[in-house]
């Protein structure tokens, strides 16, 4: 038995509420049982409540127990003074306001339906990869289209906090905050935060100043990376060097970043150096980026804004001093996908916020026109009936298996309120 089960129970009213009494033997009468705002202070707000001939207006406390009352402290809380009922599982002893006035108690044990029990029982008993891997694939499809929607929108708002807070370090610069964020992206899982804290630690300005120059980009973003730092055999590499001292000079460079960039087990198309020198490109042939992107809701245009080449040399590598054979190495679709996925759309919502403008639709069906990710969450989820067609759908079961089934947060979601309703 879990207190969660118990908001469940009281916020929905699964038990029997007539005849409802407190310990003291008073009739209790449920007008309203409250907001569940899960925030610090009692669970329940502003219920209303007829406790003997007394209506009363105030917060409702749940607990397994009612000496857990005194385990978390709350007698020394003044955020509990306004507590009117004390929900518990079992009553093990009585509990005092601070005037040694007796909360009144509602013990639910005797009240609860074993058949609701047994299911939450059920539903929590422990599986092989989720609890309710034997009945989401019945859950109703309403239900479950309604729940996708709401877990997109959550992932992105989740994703927005961290948005703007780079947006108040970078003043407000959104061309800067796009730039940092496609770094990450480009640098996937394995590079990811290297290549942020790259970008981070060159100015836009700087960007902005050098991006008429693919090989000044390129060396600014290799250079930071730590990938300048050998001593070459390759002429181009050794160009690079030079400009990329030149440059930390000119515009009063800090240090580089500490540490590494990983190459161990990319397949050569996502080394490091090809991400980045292709992201130099990017900025090179594409200026005031953000301005293009943010209207765009069609993959067609932004399939266009990330067709970019690389330079002739790297045509022909993959590292310095290696030369491979010849090939364009342009963005594939796949990867023009993944950055619209997490960096685009996030951020054309976080942007929207920030305007106050209503854009809903129009991510929504971005992201239905995106083909589903594919990874081992999505194959586990088909394997139980839930199939994802696009990214929209994918998005939502990454939220769903990430912040609700891997905490067992089964009774804050649709699925676990719809299999315990059945």
């Amino acid at each position: 038995m879990k207190e969660d089960f118990l908001h469940h129970v009281w916020q929905f009213k699964k038990f029997d509420i007539a005849n409802l009494k407190t310990t003291k033997g008073e009739s209790i009468q449920i007008l309203n049982s409250g907001q569940y705002l899960q925030l610090a202070g009692p669970d329940f707000f502003n219920a209303q409540l007829i406790i003997g001939n007394q209506k009363w207006a105030g917060n409702v406390e749940i607990h397994l127990k009612s000496s857990d009352w005194y385990v978390h402290n709350h007698e020394k809380d003044s955020n509990y003074d306004s507590v009117i009922l004390h929900v518990v599982w079992e009553n093990d002893v009585p509990i005092f306001r601070k005037d040694n006035c007796e909360i009144p108690t509602l013990e639910l044990k005797e009240h609860i339906l074993l058949s609701d029990l047994h299911k939450y029982q059920s539903l929590l008993s422990q599986k092989s990869w989720i609890y309710c891997e034997n009945e989401i694939g019945n859950v109703d499809d309403f239900i479950f289209k309604n729940w996708q929607e709401r877990l997109f929108f959550e992932r992105l708002e989740r994703k927005s906090q961290l948005i703007f807070e780079l947006v108040k370090e970078l003043n407000h610069d959104w061309e800067a905050v796009l730039f940092c964020l496609l770094a990450k992206n480009f640098g996937l899982n394995t590079n990811g935060e290297m290549f942020y804290k790259v970008a981070k630690s060159i100015p836009f300005s700087v960007i902005r100043k050098e991006s008429f120059s693919l090989e000044s980009l390129e060396s600014l973003l290799l250079g930071q990376a730590n990938l300048l730092s050998h001593d070459f055999q390759d002429s181009y590499a050794r160009e690079l060097q030079k400009s990329y001292y030149y440059l930390v000079q000119k515009h009063q460079l800090c240090e580089k970043v500490i540490g590494s960039v990983e190459f161990f087990k990319h397949r050569p198309d996502n080394f490091p150096t090809l991400r980045l020198v292709q992201l130099a490109s990017l900025y090179c042939e594409k200026q005031n980026l953000f301005s293009k992107i943010i209207n765009c809701n069609l993959m067609s245009e932004l399939y266009q804004i990330f067709n970019v080449s690389v330079s002739d040399y790297w045509e022909t590598h993959y590292n310095f001093d290696r030369e491979s054979s010849k090939k364009k190495k342009k963005l594939s679709k796949s990867f023009i996908d993944l950055l619209v996925i997490n960096t685009i759309i996030p951020l054309r919502f976080a942007y929207a916020l920030s305007q106050k403008k209503e854009i809903i639709q129009e991510l929504i069906d971005l992201a239905v026109s995106i083909p589903t990710e594919k990874n081992v969450i999505i194959e586990k989820f088909n394997t139980f009936g839930i199939a994802s067609k696009n990214a929209y759908e994918s998005q939502s079961l990454l939220q769903l298996k990430k912040n609700y089934c891997d905490l067992k947060k089964c009774l804050d979601c649709a699925v676990g309120h719809s299999i315990l309703k059945k």
